[in-house]
């Protein structure tokens, strides 16, 4: 039953405590395992959550643990799905050619194409849920719609949801939605951060007041995340938000750009996906609104969104999260173990692109899901449950990243048994006309005091309507 005031309040406070001790905890245990859980090698000997040698991880290793692989390389979004799935695709299969899987279990996987429809997206998953020896691993549903849609099915299958980036932004709370990891950010994350982006620009977010931010969005579950959130600092602010919904897949702006000549605004923020965020650089150099004062969210900066525009490109700015374009060493290793013996998912097109290098890290963070899950549950092929486990208690921090060759694509990141989302933050980049720039000083933290309230109201709302009684996070670590 959802709460009343008061004892949502103490609810909160019980969930910090639990959720910063939970933190302390394995952030110190991360740090006397680091060579272990990186690669399952060296010195350092895995321990169980009560400080006992686990036996169970020091098995040889064998089986094979299942990871299905949700796509779409055909239709309006298949420029940004295909490299996307490549980078996916590649890390898993290096980690096989390399590593010899994760820790002596080998990986196997099976992609299922959705188009990004949603009830396609269903179908791939009822299809996949029960293949490989254990069950599916993890999900990448890789759009929210099917998110929502596989939500209520995950507490029953208990299989894990990664949303990395995407997904619901109430599911960061662990306690309600025991299956969701919304991994490094959500959508209520990346619009704060540029509505301090932008406030900081006009002199601070006091002075936004007046000002016109049309949110031009895919009409759909995910362009309607950020929505809460910008009308939340609209009403603290005072700036005017301009909605501008386009209908899938985004071919036909002309209406909406015409709107945005008229109503002129100071800032347009870009919530698209695929060819609907090429078409929106198009039209905005037709209707003459500066692309550097338009700003994309995270799935809105990469190089299929700006190179169709050309030149008309140049100024465009989107958030950068989770691994910018570039190359480095887990490159290097990809070239070595999978390019180099014929087995790459792609063409090198596009290798070291925007959404390439997010693909392999949404596969490495899984991995390590799973690796980290070895440690309690032992080096053997592991259910969905069981790697559930390893999701709640990340803690991939710069020294792991610099070891597994992702240095300067991410920034660490430790999860917890109430917290589902982890650490958080984003740049910006600018395209210059050939390649994206980071843009030097620019670090952007989403302000958690007025996030954390939407997250625990939207979070009760939905355990309310769904009869869930909160996980109780203190008593299952102690389990």
């Amino acid at each position: 039953m959802i709460q009343d005031t008061a004892a949502s309040k103490r609810s909160t406070q019980n969930l910090e405590e639990v959720d910063m001790m939970h933190k302390a905890k394995f952030v110190g245990l991360a740090a006397g395992l680091a060579a272990a859980v990186a690669f399952g090698t060296g010195s350092a000997l895995a321990q169980d959550k009560k400080g006992a040698p686990a036996k169970k991880a020091a098995a040889a290793g064998g089986g094979e643990q299942f990871f299905p692989v949700l796509s779409y390389r055909t239709g309006a979004y298949a420029p940004n799905g295909i490299p996307f799935a490549n980078g996916f695709l590649d890390y898993l299969k290096l980690v096989n050619a390399r590593d010899g899987g994760i820790n002596g279990v080998r990986i196997t996987f099976e992609e299922c194409e959705t188009g990004y429809a949603t009830d396609r997206g269903v179908e791939c998953y009822e299809r996949l849920k029960g293949k490989g020896p254990t069950g599916a691993t993890l999900f990448h549903p890789l759009s929210t719609g099917i998110t929502f849609a596989v939500t209520d099915k995950s507490f029953v299958d208990k299989i894990p949801i990664v949303t990395f980036g995407y997904g619901r932004a109430d599911s960061v709370d662990g306690t309600v939605f025991g299956w969701n990891f919304p991994l490094g950010g959500t959508y209520w994350d990346a619009a704060d951060m540029l509505v301090q982006h932008v406030g900081k620009i006009s002199g601070g977010v006091d002075k936004l007041k007046g000002k016109k931010i049309a949110l031009v969005y895919h009409d759909s579950p995910y362009g309607k995340e950020p929505i809460a959130l910008l009308e939340e600092r609209s009403r603290m602010h005072g700036y005017q938000l301009l909605l501008l919904p386009v209908t899938h897949p985004g071919v036909e702006q002309k209406a909406t750009w015409l709107q945005i000549r008229q109503q002129r605004p100071d800032y347009v923020f870009l919530w698209g996906w695929g060819v609907m965020n090429s078409t929106s650089i198009k039209e905005a150099v037709a209707t003459g609104y500066p692309r550097n004062q338009m700003y994309g969210v995270w799935w809105s900066g990469a190089e299929p969104d700006v190179t169709p525009a050309g030149d008309g490109a140049k100024g465009y700015n989107a958030l950068t999260f989770l691994a910018p374009a570039g190359q480095g060493q887990v490159h290097k290793d990809i070239i070595k173990y999978v390019h180099d013996k014929g087995d790459a998912t792609g063409k090198k097109e596009g290798f070291g692109e925007v959404l390439y290098n997010r693909g392999m890290v949404g596969a490495m963070m899984s991995v390590e899901a799973v690796r980290r899950a070895q440690i309690r549950h032992g080096r053997k092929p592991l259910t969905g449950e069981q790697v559930r486990w390893g999701l709640e208690n990340l803690a991939i921090d710069q020294a792991a990243i610099k070891r597994l060759g992702f240095e300067g694509f991410m920034t660490p990141i430790s999860t917890s048994c109430v917290d589902h989302r982890g650490d958080s933050e984003a740049g910006i980049h600018t395209w210059d006309g050939k390649q994206w720039v980071v843009q030097k000083g620019v670090r952007l933290v989403a302000d958690q005091a007025i996030i954390r309230p939407m997250i625990r109201a939207s979070a009760e709302k939905y355990a309310g309507e769904k009869k869930i009684v909160r996980r109780d996070c203190a008593k299952e670590s102690q389990q």
